[in-house]
């Protein structure tokens, strides 16, 4: 397939377009663009004391592999992180996310939880034969399969690990700069405002399991409503990239690169 052809499927390029209409929802599952993807929740470090902090810290870092044929996830990823610029956690930040002191205090610093999450990432590369969006121009195997990220908005990888990543100065896996925005795409394909994570699943008929701004359980929940958007017909695409060479999404001015 060419590059530019699979690159417009992916969402890479922009063209006209109408959003999907009310008709989309409730049809059988369409055929999807990517074959696997990899839902992402951060919880990080947090406040309520009317004070401005400059910087948040990533404190939880789960994923989860979802398969967009059969809705199994058959691979997770998870760990605490030990915050550098704020070590103590406040206690709203403990309330909020059910994460404990102890566990951060055991966790490992961010640059070793990016070294483990890229052998977990090439792990499953290599038993499923996944690549991602970013590979296009290399694509030329027919066994291999397409695998995206997919997050609860852009504060996950636009703001939060990318802006700690700078602060920090560590190198950030480039496969991390594009991604699809669940919320955004909820939005469009439904043409209705999601009320949080937690609004969205009730209002598709689905129940939050676990608890909420717990970053795995957030993940997992997060892949029940991809999959059932699915089923409902939506084709994921590519919302957001950061890479300079990418061009703009095909949904336009509602996401900017």
């Amino acid at each position: 397939m060419a590059t530019k052809k699979l690159a417009r499927q992916l969402g890479l390029i922009r063209r006209k377009s109408v959003a999907p209409t009310n008709g989309n929802v409730g049809r059988s599952k369409s055929k999807q663009l990517f074959d696997y993807l990899i839902v992402i929740d951060f919880e990080s470090t947090c406040w309520n004391d009317g004070k401005r902090h400059q910087s948040q810290e990533i404190i939880e870092f789960p994923a989860v592999l979802l398969s967009t044929s059969t809705g199994e996830i058959e691979s997770e990823f998870h760990t605490y992180i030990q915050p550098q610029e704020h070590p103590i956690l406040s206690e709203f930040c403990m309330e909020l996310t059910g994460i404990k002191q102890a566990q951060v205090d055991e966790g490992v610093p961010l640059r070793i939880c990016l070294s483990q999450f890229c052998k977990w990432i090439q792990k499953i590369q290599q038993q499923k034969k996944i690549i991602f969006a970013t590979g296009i121009s290399d694509l030329s195997n027919s066994e291999v399969k397409l695998c995206a990220f997919v997050t609860w908005s852009d504060w996950d990888l636009g703001v939060c690990l990318e802006y700690e990543c700078k602060r920090k100065q560590l190198l950030k896996p480039v496969f991390l700069n594009s991604w699809i925005d669940l919320r955004v795409t909820y939005k469009i394909f439904y043409r209705r405002k999601p009320k949080g994570l937690s609004g969205a699943l009730q209002e598709v008929g689905i129940e939050f399991l676990g608890r909420e701004h717990s970053g795995l359980d957030d993940s997992r929940n997060t892949a029940l409503l991809a999959w059932k958007m699915i089923r409902d017909g939506c084709l994921m695409k590519i919302t957001r990239s950061l890479n300079k060479e990418s061009l703009h999404p095909m949904w336009g001015s509602n996401v900017q690169p």
